[in-house]
């Protein structure tokens, strides 16, 4: 397992949609290994394949808390059926979108239907955080950020704060002594 780059705003990448996994095979789950170790490591709770640069339909997913024991789950060319009319608020963020939380309202159950790990077709009853979650993840197989669900005026405060941050990361390094 390797952690890889997490791409962030404005990366175009992010802006894909992502293709179908023909066959979950060995380099399938390795990618999704690698997604996973990247997820732990950032530390975030969900994480798609084009957030590392993949363009497939993979996401990988773990919702246990801080003292239990992981609960990894891999989706490979997850469907959203069923989504409920009934909305529920939850704050979201994203590793792809850093330091940036906002309330979004997302159908608060729906059925997802995926490839696991091994490449067995599988049904899942989603609701509360995991429902928002595989939306939002669902969302990246898109090209779509959860930033794109706010109005104009919070988006554009978000990109803008993000812009500076990453100014001034650039002046900081072209600051920095050089090694000699």
């Amino acid at each position: 397992m390797a952690k890889r780059p997490i791409l962030t705003v404005p990366d175009p990448r992010l802006r894909e949609v992502s293709k179908d996994v023909d066959e979950v095979n060995d380099e399938t789950r390795a990618l999704m290994d690698d997604m996973l170790e990247t997820m732990y490591d950032a530390p975030g709770i969900g994480l798609a394949a084009i957030q590392v640069g993949v363009p497939q339909r993979i996401i990988v997913m773990d919702l246990a808390g801080k003292d239990e024991e992981p609960q990894p789950r891999y989706f490979v060319n997850p469907k959203i059926l069923n989504p409920a009319d009934e909305m529920a608020p939850y704050e979201e963020g994203c590793l792809s979108v850093p330091d940036a939380f906002e309330e979004l309202d997302r159908p608060a159950t729906c059925t997802v239907e995926y490839l696991d790990y091994d490449g067995q077709p599988q049904t899942l009853e989603a609701e509360g955080l995991l429902a928002t979650c595989i939306q939002h993840e669902m969302d990246h197989l898109e090209g779509v950020l959860f930033i794109d669900h706010l109005s104009r005026l919070k988006r554009d405060r978000i990109l803008k704060k993000l812009k500076r941050e990453a100014k001034a990361r650039e002046a900081e390094a072209a600051d920095a002594p050089g090694v000699a």
